[in-house]
């Protein structure tokens, strides 16, 4: 028989605030967790995004809370602005029966609205961890009286590049804390962190056989890369969307994405790294109360971001990472509520999609894209709805009159009222149905022609006695598997062909990582370690050669000398202490 929130221990001014929020029933993690960290006990829980991880730590975490006390007592960390705004009011309405006092403390915000907080005393500070220690720095946040410890998506800290500044945190605090992560994955460095900082901890795992919520409609289409803004549009007005959330790779991208969108009647907004955060929080709040229902962002701007009433994730650009995928889709389908989760693949990248369903345990089907008609018959339908829906309306007398007028005129009625279904779906001339060419023909040719050129470059290096052009890996087809990123969060910029390690970018300065290959070293660790160390944008690190044991990694000059002194004594990539040179 299932716990209820009265059976967990609680005290009762958070059951009523639960109840008061309309749960019911606590999910596993919670029935878990809950129990445990009210009996002090560490926790390191493992479950999937949506699951109710942050009631799993909140509720006890309130529990356990010394009001008299106006110091802070617990201390949450997230990895992003976005998650730290989330879990600080999900707190905050779990004990507001109680009078606790949160402070959220995130970059990108005045410091002077988070100074006053934390001198007016907060019971609990939930924040990302740049500001957590710049405000430790500043002699703002004495850590010394936290008895409760909570790290929040763990493996997105990691990925983030954040690690060492959660080290760092946690050396802050006294040792005999209560400590709780909670993370959807456990790579090696998490659980070397657990063990190094964690006291006895109980592991609360909720295994499922899928990473992916059954609830969740997953399909794909294969597209061209250039039809995919048409392809989006028309899925935008063929799918009964509620809400819906469209990943992009990169910022440019999103705001690209949004602005051709938009400019064709569709309510969308973009959220990406270059907004500040009182623009970041006008966009959540416009999508949250339904002005707009389409919110393009990439991953690094979505990380966070709780809405529970998306009906479709929809992956404009398909993820390098298996992780982040279920990352995306976790987005729909939440608390038993049903979703759809689409994703646009190039014909190279059907292989990665194999590999993202092996990951998950789940096939992701195929399906026909739209046909104009159906577009067509949507918008008829959509067209025939609204007209009847205000013909049921009660005062309609100054609008017959004018029908009288206009037949009066000696039109006839039913002439009159096409004219007027013209003039009124004149807006969507604002878009167009475009053409969508088949993807596997145009993927056929394309190999066709390259095909050609490959020949008539091999002939032209035979005759000459030269086929080292012909085998030159810079002039072969690209493999099916799309290549990792750069950058988390980077510009748009078209892919080149693989540069010789010995060139360097203008303007860049050489740096030498001694970690490679052998290590497990990829892009994205070095890009977001250095960016997020540093407090530098992923567009400022230009070609990174990954080598054996060492690895080479070009920076923009102006911020040479910034990622030097913040990569200094205690940086490490993927867990491995690391030191950064220049290396000319």
């Amino acid at each position: 028989m299932s716990q209820t929130f009265d059976s967990l221990g609680l005290r009762a001014e958070i059951v009523q605030a639960v109840k008061d929020l309309g749960y019911e029933t606590p999910t596993p993690i919670q029935e878990h967790a809950i129990p445990a960290l009210i009996d002090g006990r560490d926790v390191l829980g493992q479950a999937q995004t949506g699951t109710g991880k942050t009631a799993a730590f909140a509720l006890p975490m309130l529990e356990l809370l010394d009001l008299s006390q106006r110091h802070p007592q617990g201390l949450i960390l997230a990895p992003t602005r976005e998650l730290a705004i989330q879990v600080a009011e999900a707190v905050f309405q779990y004990g507001k029966k109680m009078g606790v006092r949160v402070a959220p403390i995130y970059g990108g915000a005045s410091y002077t609205k988070q100074l006053r907080r934390l001198q007016e005393g907060a019971h609990i500070v939930v924040g990302t961890p740049g500001r957590v220690i710049d405000l430790i720095d500043r002699g703002a946040l004495v850590l010394g009286g936290v008895r409760y410890m909570v790290l929040d998506e763990a493996d997105e800290m990691l990925k983030m590049g954040f690690i060492d500044d959660v080290e760092r945190i946690l050396r802050e605090t006294p040792s005999e804390r209560q400590t709780a992560l909670f993370s959807a994955t456990m790579p090696d460095p998490i659980r070397r962190l657990a063990e190094k900082y964690m006291h006895d901890p109980v592991n609360v795992t909720i295994a499922q056989k899928q990473l992916t919520v059954p609830q969740v409609e997953q399909r794909y289409y294969l597209v061209d890369e250039d039809s995919k803004t048409a392809v989006v549009a028309r899925l935008l007005e063929t799918e009964d969307i509620n809400s819906a959330l469209i990943f992009t790779r990169t910022k440019l991208g999103a705001a690209k994405l949004a602005e051709t969108l938009l400019l064709r009647g569709f309510p969308v907004e973009a959220i990406h790294g270059d907004l500040s955060q009182e623009v970041r929080e006008t966009v959540m709040r416009r999508y949250r109360n339904g002005v707009v229902n389409v919110l393009v962002a990439t991953d690094v701007a979505a990380r966070g971001l709780d809405i529970d009433s998306v009906s479709h994730v929809i992956n404009h650009d398909m993820p390098y990472d298996a992780e982040d995928y279920v990352h995306r889709i976790g987005r729909t389908g939440r608390a038993g509520r049903e979703g759809v989760a689409i994703t646009l693949v190039t014909p190279r990248e059907r292989r990665w999609l194999r590999t993202i369903e092996h990951f998950t345990k789940r096939e992701i089907v195929r399906a026909k894209l739209p046909t104009a008609d159906d577009v067509r018959a949507k918008r008829d339908l959509a067209f025939i709805t609204k007209v009847t829906e205000t013909l049921d309306l009660p005062d309609l007398d100054h609008e017959r009159k004018l029908v009288e007028q206009i037949m009066d005129a000696g039109y006839d009625v039913h002439e009159a009222a096409a004219a007027a279904i013209r003039m009124a779906r004149l807006q969507e001339r604002l878009r167009p149905i475009e053409d969508i060419p088949d993807p596997v023909m145009g993927e056929i040719a394309s190999r066709n022609k390259r095909s050609d050129r490959s020949g008539d470059r091999y002939s032209r290096g035979h005759d000459r006695g030269d086929r080292s052009r012909f085998t030159d890996r810079r002039e072969r087809p690209m493999g099916d598997r799309p290549m990792r990123s750069r950058s988390f969060d980077s510009s748009d910029e078209p892919r080149r062909p693989r540069r010789d390690p010995s060139e360097r970018e203008a303007g860049m300065v050489r740096l030498l990582i001694d970690v490679g290959r052998d290590d497990g070293i990829g892009p994205g660790d070095v890009v977001g370690t250095i960016a997020g160390r540093a407090g530098i944008p992923g567009k400022a690190i230009g070609a990174i050669h990954i080598m054996k044991r060492e690895t080479y990694v070009d920076v923009m000059e102006a911020h040479v000398d910034r990622v030097l002194k913040n990569m200094g004594s205690g940086a490490a990539v993927r867990g491995r202490e690391v030191t950064v040179r220049r290396a000319d």
